[in-house]
């Protein structure tokens, strides 16, 4: 099984699209980290893994809250944007632990605001502009993110079924 896979995401559309395949293939578990600067798409990739586990409203980056909880039939999704956090150590008093301890699907952007207070990712997705799309590097960092990863390469064809 790879370990890593580099994609070429054209447009809005598709990185909702591929949030749908990576949302169905975690079964709403496991932890995502979400890099790349302002305005790469990670909250693009978040909403279609939101939406397609279920939810009908808006999903907004939860910039100023640090955490958006989505309460799904088939399961939990916390997605974090820690872009304002100002120290790792905050974490704790927002209850983090709380969050990520198992059995939700955790999508977290800006992992590295939080680092020595996060656990391991499962999936990391590293999303570089390159007009007009996405340039979108997947790296696993368990079986659960291997899955997710194999699923997203079948999806897009770089990956034999």
């Amino acid at each position: 099984m790879p370990n890593s896979l580099n994609l070429y995401i054209s447009d809005e559309h598709e990185m909702v699209c591929l949030g749908g395949v990576l949302a169905a293939a975690s079964k709403l578990e496991g932890v995502i980290y979400l890099l790349g600067g302002l305005g790469a798409g990670k909250t693009t990739l978040s909403r279609g893994v939101v939406q397609s586990a279920g939810h009908f409203g808006a999903v907004k980056s939860p910039t100023y809250t640090l955490v958006e909880p989505y309460e799904l039939e088939g399961g939990s999704i916390y997605h974090f944007d820690l872009y304002r956090l100002a120290d790792p150590e905050e974490l704790e008093f927002l209850g983090v632990r709380d969050y990520l301890n198992g059995g939700a699907l955790c999508l977290i952007e800006w992992p590295q605001r939080g680092a020595g207070w996060l656990p391991d990712f499962d999936l990391e997705i590293s999303i570089e502009v390159e007009l007009p799309g996405r340039r979108v590097a997947l790296t696993a960092g368990s079986p659960r993110g291997e899955s997710m990863l194999t699923a997203a390469g079948k999806h897009y064809g770089v990956i034999d079924p």
